[in-house]
């Protein structure tokens, strides 16, 4: 078990503040470790529904992708100091649709209604919330730092249907674009780092296995 020696929040005000914990471990044969700080991300809602738009395409399945302003990375990813060389971060990220699950999406369904809102505000399509495929359980993106998890959701669409994106009003949706993506080549993007969003990989995947056990 712990001991919590202190839990405090760090740096409130804003979309995100950092819990603080202080700790020591206890061991099974009583033994308490010397103290040690545990950093969290915190935020009001913590859990991501991520939605993986898809579409049949002439040539397959197609998959659409969202290029929205990620400030966070030119202010603080320092590509001098990757392991690999990479180019410096962009105002822009491409990502699959995701949004915050609010207290009420609960269960299966749950996930799917707040997917259906989030395609509808984020990528321009109404879509029927019982159409929505939920995609396996949910996983930690960075449990050394972040409690909490993604849930992944598919939905089939007509791109015909897509309207221009609404948006939550904020600032931060300024400038956002979507674009259609041959499934297989947007996973092999991921994987040169052309697309570097782990959420996205990892939805585009599980999509790919769900198509694949349909067929």
């Amino acid at each position: 078990g712990f001991v919590v020696d202190s839990d405090e929040l760090v740096g409130e005000g804003g979309f995100l503040a950092i819990r603080r914990l202080r700790l020591r471990n206890r061991r099974g044969d009583g033994f308490i470790s010397p103290g040690y700080v545990c950093d969290a991300i915190a935020r009001p809602y913590d859990q991501d529904a991520v939605v993986a738009v898809w579409a049949r395409g002439a040539a397959g399945i197609d998959v659409l992708v969202r290029d929205g302003l990620r400030p966070a990375l030119p202010f603080g990813r320092d590509a001098t100091r990757a392991p690999l060389p990479e180019p410096p971060p962009g105002m822009f990220l491409t990502e699959l649709v995701a949004g915050i699950l609010e207290p009420g999406d609960d269960g299966a369904d749950g996930q799917r209604r707040r997917a259906a809102a989030e395609v509808a505000e984020a990528a321009g399509v109404v879509v029927d919330a019982a159409g929505i495929a939920v995609l396996g359980a949910g996983v930690y993106p960075s449990p050394g730092a972040m409690v909490e998890k993604f849930y992944f959701t598919a939905v089939e669409v007509d791109p015909a249907a897509q309207q221009p994106l609404a948006g939550d009003g904020s600032p931060m949706e300024e400038g956002a674009r979507t674009r259609w993506l041959p499934l297989a080549a947007a996973i092999a993007a991921c994987a040169r780092g052309e697309l570097a969003d782990l959420k996205t990989e990892l939805g585009l995947r599980r999509l790919r296995d769900h198509l694949d056990a349909r067929s």
